[in-house]
């Protein structure tokens, strides 16, 4: 039985922790947090919840999961790509369902970790994920053009094409002060590593144009500009932890959007913490991050948070500021926890434009477009699965993305998979110079006696494969009273491949025809074995390589 893979980094990292590493994490920490504070705000009013929501599920989060973790770097909180899904099972299920299925999801990641799924998952196409992030990215910007324009409109519709038919039908209502708020904000944000590498564009330009705005209103009379107090009360205290009520038809619900928030979540942690390990040389457990990764979306809708996963940039940020243990991370939502205990009331004056502006330069970062159209010179069946998963997310939704664009990517490396293995038929003689499985000595080639019939499978033995003898099998003209398959280069055979050979083998008996296997590997001849094919074709007829075989032959025909 194997043991519980879950061994946090935590544990490892403070055996020879000293000083000199806690300085760097410290310093590593403090800047993070600062980085992850107009971020966890950002997202948490895209998602559709009040902002200090969105701060304390980066504290909470953040803490689970470096704590619990499997990588040293990872700093996790919410992230955009949560945005669409929290705010699509916001519209349908209201806060109480978000809060119940993110505990759910929390559940299945733990699973995913128990289940040691941590690997498998990183396997998931790479056309889909590069299709849900680029409409992912194209989501949140459509999103977020009536703040960052200042539209005065009635209720935003939450269809994709009818937004934009809203926002093109709107478009003399735009304000032009907070238009200028949020562009000047974008501006700010994509120049500001020019001249800053440790304080984030996103904090200059909300430190900036917070005070910008609050002295257009006080000296020059504009009221127009939109800020975070005027849509929502702001709140410095920590709220109590509830544990929502649930019901049996609450949980059935909710499956398919909790396991979406689940897969999404492992998906962008275990992402995050690959390329962590790349820049920093170590390798991250990948089941203790998918456990760690779900408690904390256990602890996080507990305490009013949304769901949370491994966040790259703020990861990277933490790299670069030398971070390298866990201790980081927990600094890092230590550091937010005071700023939101003694802060959080400054938040009201930042203008709604200027948030928009830091989530427009997100989803850019997000959209991955040289990824997407890199991708684009690939086969077909790669740009389908792309286009696919990219068109279902901004018209559909997520859920839907994710579970037709697996779908499709399973049905096409099946079809792939079919393809790489090939049936042959061999004519007149067999060349012994390509024959590892053969006894030869000085023989070059070996003649095949007259009546028989040699195939031969290059490849797995699966869906697919049995058709492909039909297909061969009228070629030879008059009716053989042997056939031998060669099975040298089968290096499996799964269940569709062992009904497709005993179909075959079957209807060559009907006929009259002597079914021989050759060069049938152990593992290969076990499986056929707990499947009675000794019984069905005879043990003498399964032989090692194809001098037996053809032995066999030259009994049955003479």
């Amino acid at each position: 039985m194997k043991t519980l893979d879950f061994k946090p980094k935590l544990v490892s990292a403070i055996r020879n922790y000293n000083k000199q590493t806690f300085m760097a994490d410290l310093m590593a920490g403090l800047i993070v947090g600062i980085v992850a504070l107009p971020l966890a705000i950002a997202f948490g009013i895209a998602s559709g919840v009040s902002p200090e929501k969105g701060i304390i599920t980066a504290i909470v989060a953040g803490f689970a999961i470096s704590a619990l973790g499997g990588s040293k770097v990872q700093i996790g909180g919410p992230t955009g790509a949560f945005i669409v899904i929290v705010a699509g099972i916001i519209n349908q299920y209201g806060i109480q369902g978000l809060t119940i299925a993110t505990l759910m999801a929390g559940v299945f990641l733990i699973g995913f970790g128990l289940l040691r799924l941590g690997t498998i998952i990183k396997y998931i196409p790479y056309p889909i994920i590069v299709g849900f992030t680029s409409g992912i990215a194209v989501t949140i910007f459509t999103t977020q053009v009536k703040d960052l324009l200042g539209m005065q409109m009635d209720a935003v519709p939450s269809d994709f094409i009818e937004k934009w038919i809203a926002y093109f039908q709107n478009l003399t209502h735009i304000d032009p002060w907070s238009a200028g708020v949020g562009l000047v904000s974008v501006a700010i944000i994509a120049s500001a590593p020019k001249f800053s590498k440790r304080i984030p564009g996103s904090l200059i330009a909300i430190i900036v144009m917070t005070v910008v705005v609050l002295l257009l209103k006080q000296y020059a009379g504009v009221t127009s500009i939109e800020t975070i107090g005027d849509r929502f009360n702001i709140s410095s205290q920590l709220p109590d932890a509830v544990v929502p009520e649930l019901s049996w038809e609450t949980i059935k619900g909710l499956v398919a959007p909790a396991l979406t928030i689940a897969i999404l979540g492992a998906i962008e942690s275990l992402l995050s913490a690959t390329v962590a390990d790349g820049v920093i040389g170590d390798h991250h457990n990948s089941n203790t991050e998918l456990i760690g990764q779900g408690v904390a979306n256990i602890v996080s809708p507990i305490f009013g948070g949304i769901p949370a996963t491994g966040a790259i940039a703020r990861t990277m940020t933490n790299i670069n500021n030398g971070g390298r243990t866990p201790i980081a991370g927990i600094v890092h939502a230590v550091v937010l926890l005071l700023i939101f205990l003694f802060l959080m009331p400054l938040a009201q004056y930042i203008p709604m434009a200027c948030l928009a502006g830091v989530l427009v330069v997100v989803s850019y970062g997000m959209s991955g477009w040289r990824s997407f159209t890199a991708l684009m010179h690939n086969p077909k069946s790669d740009i389908t699965v792309l286009l696919l998963t990219f068109f279902l997310t901004i018209i559909f939704d997520l859920t839907v993305a994710i579970e037709v664009g697996i779908v499709c990517a399973c049905l096409l490396f099946m079809k792939r998979m079919s393809e790489t293995t090939d049936v042959k038929a061999v004519y007149d003689e067999i060349d012994l110079n390509e024959d590892a499985d053969m006894e030869r000595g000085n023989l070059e080639h070996l003649s095949i006696p007259k009546g028989v019939e040699v195939y031969e499978i290059n490849g797995p033995y699966f869906f697919g494969a049995g058709n492909k003898f039909e297909d061969l099998m009228g070629g030879f003209g008059d009716r053989p009273k042997v056939r031998i398959i060669r099975m040298r280069k089968v290096p499996f055979i799964d269940s569709t491949g062992l009904h497709n050979l005993e179909n075959m083998c079957l209807m060559s008996q009907k006929e009259g025809i002597t079914v021989v296997l050759s060069g049938v590997n152990e593992k290969v001849e076990a499986v056929l074995r707990r499947n009675n094919f000794h019984k069905l074709l005879g043990q003498e007829n399964i032989c090692n390589h194809i001098d037996l075989a053809l032995a066999r032959a030259n009994e049955i025909v003479g």
